[in-house]
């Protein structure tokens, strides 16, 4: 995806707050340790599974598939797609590896060992980030809604998200943590931690100077890729080189 309008976005985060806004806790990230990523890495989907990190990256003639090395940030095992596709969010679930794509309204499926082709299928909306509680998969699409399918693609539940009673929209990269669903908010450095049965925005993260200044250039983009090993938060962006581990501090 390319930037879209941040006043949009901005419309919807800096409205007055209504009386429910006490509710949302607000944290900042601390950084604990940081880690090499690769700056080519247009991150779209990133997480771990039994102990691996993986990570999808986006843009036409540029999209691929990999297993990283967490210390040094390289590719360990990678696969391309060809020029017409753009990648984006993907996980493990069950005993496939799903990768979504963003406007070619088609999901990949792979061996999630071999990275061997098994399937493709037609997907009805545009592919953002995709997560799984283990039970569903849970998408988004860049709106409002959130989307729980099972295996077979077929939506279970549509999720509408909200912050003190108003929409929150360009929801992007998703993980599953604890419980809650973190979910970056496209164009800004805000991640939002999601009530999975209600939707309500419980918590925001401010992510403001993760990347400091001196690591960026003119191909960095924005802050996309949430990753959870069972104990730790890892956050990167798109063509960042750094990811790091964090915790969360109250604002």
């Amino acid at each position: 995806m390319k930037m879209r309008s941040i006043l949009l976005i901005a419309a919807v985060l800096l409205l007055p707050a209504c009386s429910t806004a006490a509710k949302v806790k607000q944290y900042r990230v601390k950084v604990v340790k940081e880690y090499p990523h690769d700056p080519a890495a247009y991150t779209q989907g990133l997480f771990f599974h039994d102990g691996k990190l993986y990570e999808s990256t986006g843009q036409f003639g540029n999209s691929s598939f990999r297993t990283v090395d967490l210390e040094t940030g390289k590719s360990l095992t990678s696969m391309q797609f060809n020029r017409t596709y753009f990648a984006e969010g993907s996980v493990i679930f069950k005993d496939d590896l799903y990768i979504l794509t963003w406007t070619n309204k088609v999901v990949f499926k792979y061996d999630p060992v071999t990275l061997a082709y098994r399937s493709t299928q037609r997907y009805p909306r545009e592919g953002w980030g995709l997560t799984t509680d283990g039970k569903s998969l849970i998408a988004s699409d860049g709106t409002a809604s959130l989307y729980f399918m099972d295996a077979s693609l077929k939506v279970e539940k549509t999720l509408p998200v909200r912050m003190n009673g108003r929409p929150v929209r360009y929801l992007n990269e998703l993980e599953w943590i604890d419980g809650k669903i973190w979910a970056n908010v496209y164009t800004t450095d805000l991640i939002v931690v999601i009530n999975p049965k209600s939707g309500e925005v419980e918590a925001t993260v401010d992510c403001t100077g993760l990347l400091p200044q001196s690591l960026r250039d003119a191909d960095t983009d924005v802050l996309n890729g949430i990753a959870y090993d069972g104990k730790n938060v890892y956050l990167t962006g798109k063509n960042w080189k750094r990811l790091y581990q964090i915790e969360l501090i109250d604002k």
